[in-house]
């Protein structure tokens, strides 16, 4: 009985567990100018959060980003679509790419992370 259950905990254990998706790219942040602009999810711009756009996740996906220059990493939610720049693949509140040290490059080479139960 007790193998039993040892072995429905772990069957559910890994059948919970979703797998992490790992993309890697360039990462932008957002001009001032759309500091309390609406974004695509309805939301209030709003520089000093920690969020970004991304093309395709679902709002909300709280993706974690690591500046692949110095390892330094961020935890954001997607709450609007783009970067619509070719080659980009994610943009970031200002907040965030401070937190990455690239505000001053403008630009990073970054890897994402988030949920495989993340719908694409």
């Amino acid at each position: 009985m007790l193998l039993r259950i040892v072995g429905l905990v772990l069957i559910l254990f890994f059948v919970s567990c979703s797998h992490k998706i790992v993309e890697t790219g360039k990462a932008s942040f957002y001009a001032d100018k759309f500091d309390g602009r609406q974004t695509s999810n309805g939301e209030i711009f709003k520089q000093r959060k920690k969020t970004a756009a991304h093309r395709t996740l679902p709002f909300g996906t709280k993706v974690t980003v690591k500046n692949l220059a110095n390892g330094r990493t961020v935890k954001v939610r997607i709450n609007d679509r783009g970067p619509f720049v070719k080659g980009r693949m994610i943009d970031l509140s200002k907040k965030a790419a401070k937190k990455l040290d690239m505000v001053n490059a403008g630009v990073a080479n970054v890897e994402i992370k988030y949920k495989g139960d993340a719908v694409k």
